[in-house]
């Protein structure tokens, strides 16, 4: 299958042979992570508690399960979510008195919790986050880690004294999201959501998209400034100095498994995945090349470079079954290993290793007195090269336009005049998302795309995932 001519089917076909998910369990887009997805999806989760926990967060883990009281609190929220929730209305064979929603996101399961947390400007910040799964009912065709019914997510919520506190915050999950991106190598786009598309309840939401080969881009986080929105309704409120009650404003930050859906994606080529060391499950593969005769003496150096390599923590996999080097290297190709070390007779007479990179093919040799520097090395390497490659290809996916006609299967720049009307229009005569305006400045100088008028302000759109 060929990632550039048909990316979907070849997105669902990598995830099957690379042995990432299991979308076979009984309810559907509820899928099994298997052994090797998961192990990837650990690492993002390590990355992820080392930012929040470097940067002041506390961990948490609230229940499942929100009374419908709770979640109706916020009425934009709830008309947000109305669609989307699971209900759990028995409780046996007893009917609930009040109904459970089954968690969309955390909101409305915390805040109350916060209004008992929070009563002084000493409490303040108050900066918590939690790695859990969160339930939607997605009404799109599901696909493994992109759109799924239950999603392994993470988000923090944040409590201030004030909305340029809270900005604040929101500018630390921009350096959060800047670290988080290096490890993973993806690139993306902070684009303000338009009033429409936000997230319930928000002042204002910042979408965080990454795109695709196939020219859509994808969603893989959001960060929100609520102001006092739902400080207000759940009443998180704290005595400042002068003796005053003063509502907390707030913040959140989410991101969710698509992260995974995005590496595939964005690194992945047509023999399989090309996983980014500093989340591939395995960094660095031994394969013995064995021939008549040597088999004893090949396994031994390969078990002692196997050895040295564990004891200085890379993650590496001797393979020593009774297979062709062949047959293994298509193995591990597909699974995107980003490093395949091959020892042979000769190997053993120069006293060095072989070394192919899964990223580009790049080959060479590493002494065998310095197998750790050298592995290490070329590691760093190949994250600091697919991290270039994917923010190259990232700018590229970019085109400015000022015309409607003969579209191009990229992500669109173009000005708009900022009503919801011609936004409105743009998506439903285009069958486009708008994804909305650049967080940071960017100059621009044009007329908006569907009325004519002279506008300053740019505006983003794709086909969504």
């Amino acid at each position: 299958m060929e990632k550039d001519t048909n990316f979907n089917e070849w997105y669902n076909d990598i995830v099957e042979k690379a042995g990432l998910s299991d979308k076979r369990y009984p309810i559907k887009g509820m899928n099994v992570w298997t052994p090797y997805g998961w192990k990837i999806m650990r690492q993002i989760d390590t990355f992820i508690r080392r930012e929040l926990d470097g940067t002041g967060h506390d961990e948490v883990c609230f229940p499942l399960l929100i009374p419908e009281t709770e979640f109706k609190k916020e009425k934009e929220h709830i008309k947000g979510f109305d669609s989307e929730v699971y209900w759990v209305t028995h409780a046996g064979l007893n009917e609930l008195d009040v109904r459970l929603v089954v968690r969309p996101t955390s909101e409305t399961a915390m805040y109350p919790m916060f209004s008992l947390w929070v009563r002084s400007h000493t409490d303040l910040p108050l900066k918590v986050y939690q790695i859990v799964n969160t339930f939607r009912y997605e009404t799109k065709q599901t696909r493994s880690f992109i759109r799924v019914r239950e999603i392994h997510f993470f988000e923090s919520h944040t409590c201030h004294v004030s909305e340029e506190d809270a900005q604040s915050q929101v500018e630390e999950d921009f350096g959060i999201l800047e670290r988080l991106s290096k490890e993973l190598c993806l690139p993306y786009s902070l684009l303000m959501r338009t009033e429409w598309d936000k997230f319930p309840g928000a002042h204002y939401t910042v979408g965080l998209d990454t795109a695709m080969p196939n020219g859509r881009m994808l969603q893989i986080g959001s960060i929100h400034h609520y102001r006092t929105n739902f400080s207000i309704p759940y009443n998180i409120t704290y005595e400042n100095e002068a003796g005053e009650h003063v509502h907390a404003h707030q913040t959140t930050y989410g991101m969710s498994e698509r992260l995974v859906g995005a590496i595939i994606g964005v690194h992945g080529d047509d023999k399989g995945l090309v996983l980014p060391p500093p989340v591939a499950p395995i960094q660095a593969v031994i394969i013995p090349i064995i021939s008549k005769g040597n088999a004893d003496v090949v396994m031994e150096e390969a078990r002692k470079i196997e050895k040295k390599l564990n004891e200085a923590r890379i993650r590496v996999k001797l393979d020593d079954r009774d297979e062709r080097p062949g047959s293994k290297f298509f193995d591990w190709e597909i699974k995107g290993v980003p490093l395949r070390l091959e020892i042979g007779t000769r190997d053993i007479e120069k006293e060095a290793v072989s070394f192919v990179r899964r990223d580009d093919g790049g080959k060479g040799t590493i002494a065998t007195g310095s197998i750790v520097e050298g592995v290490r090395l070329i590691l760093g390497v190949i994250r600091k090269d697919m991290y270039d490659r994917a923010w190259e290809k990232q700018r590229s996916n970019v085109a400015t336009i000022t015309s409607l006609k003969d579209l191009p299967e990229k992500t669109l720049r173009f000005g708009w005049c900022g009503s919801e009307e011609c936004g409105h229009r743009f998506e439903d005569e285009n069958e486009l998302k708008l994804l909305g305006t650049p967080y940071e400045h960017e100059e621009f100088d044009g007329t908006c795309i569907i009325c004519g008028k002279h506008t300053n302000k740019a505006a983003y759109a794709s086909r969504s995932m």
